[in-house]
């Protein structure tokens, strides 16, 4: 008879959680985008009758029905938990904590990848930058940093000695020396921009440019920062503070988006989930800062990732326009439609995560 009354509560707790969850789930407003994991959210799909015949809609609703969960990230949460102190594993989802600051595993070196990654650059100098005063400079993920062996990681030195022999035409400018850890934030895999100073003067002395560093910024205080590791590794540790440094040359200075057509600032506030698209909007394939303030008519071409969003401000008392080439979003066999290589001074500047992925195009 117990086992019986046991039997009935628990069956009626199930339903009872169920009934409440799938009311909570109708009620509850839907989220445009995820700040812990910075995208955008699948909205309720719109029925078609090509959605319906092809199996398209159901998909959808099946990604949205996952993404707009009641208490998603709390749930998360939990699974990271269980996954790193129940069952013992050193990562989640590729990524581990240490220290109060989160690192994706980056191992082992691919140099298949890495090696068409330097054919690529290679072949843009030979098609557009002979005789040119071309440099490259390569950025050490936060991981190289990490002074312990518990974590694997990629081989520098190899990475290293192949862009040595296939760039061999350039010159090289050695930041390794200029970062360290404090200099990346803890939830993200980006430098800050603020701590970039020793970069920059590093990057003027190898190019002979005037160094800028009795320049000065205003360092202006965004707030909370909450980086894409953040939301992978689902964790609750003290989220970055956000700045960016503006003087009166870069409030000045103009930025076209040849996508897009538009202009706007170097900082521009934009609706995504990722806040570190306030430098220079994000990812995009073609941009051109403009200085009117330049003390000379001196171009720079920057090839680059996302690193390179945050550096390029920096740059900029150096030159009168700055063109930022993306090669994951613009095929190299455009370029020559957009810009007019004209003895330009030329860095490629990329980390080692996009060199080890064989991304560019």
């Amino acid at each position: 008879m117990e086992n019986k009354i046991k039997n009935i509560i628990i069956t009626i707790g199930f339903v009872l959680i169920l009934v409440i969850t799938f009311i909570a789930n109708i009620l509850s407003p839907d989220k445009v985008l995820s700040n812990t994991e910075r995208r955008k959210l699948q909205q309720l799909p719109t029925l078609t009758l090509d959605s319906i015949s092809s199996g398209d809609v159901m998909d959808k609703f099946e990604k949205y029905t996952t993404d707009q969960f009641v208490l998603r990230d709390t749930f998360r949460n939990i699974k990271g938990l269980f996954n790193i102190n129940i069952y013992g594993q050193k990562d989640n989802n590729g990524l581990f904590e240490k220290d109060g600051s989160i690192y994706k595993m980056e191992y082992p070196l691919n140099e298949t990848n890495v090696n068409k990654s330097l054919d690529k650059i290679s072949s843009v100098y030979n098609k557009y930058l002979k005789g040119m005063n071309v440099y490259y400079a390569i950025i050490p993920d936060k991981n190289y940093y990490l002074t312990d062996d518990d974590h694997l990681k990629m081989d520098y030195s190899k990475l290293k000695t192949l862009a040595s022999n296939k760039l061999n035409k350039f010159n090289y400018i050695d930041i390794w020396d200029d970062l360290k850890l404090d200099d990346y934030y803890k939830t993200d895999l980006h430098w800050k921009q603020e701590n970039l100073s020793q970069v920059v003067s590093t990057i003027q002395n190898t190019m002979n440019l005037e160094n800028t560093s009795n320049v000065s910024y205003t360092k202006n205080n965004l707030g909370d920062f909450y980086g894409t590791y953040y939301g992978q590794l689902a964790t609750n540790i003290t989220p970055d503070t956000l700045y960016t440094l503006t003087n009166d040359t870069l409030l000045n200075c103009t930025v076209l988006n040849y996508e897009t057509k538009k202009t706007t600032g170097i900082y521009t506030e934009i609706n995504t989930a990722d806040r570190y698209d306030i430098f220079l909007s994000g990812a995009t394939p073609l941009i051109r800062i403009d200085n009117p303030n330049a003390k000379e008519n001196k171009e720079l071409l920057l090839f680059r990732d996302s690193f390179g969003s945050s550096l390029a401000p920096l740059l900029v008392e150096n030159y009168s326009s700055i063109t930022l080439i993306d090669l994951r979003y613009i095929s190299s066999a455009l370029l020559d439609q957009y810009i007019d290589f004209n003895n330009q001074d030329v860095l490629f500047i990329y980390s080692t995560l996009i060199l080890n992925q064989n991304v560019l195009k």
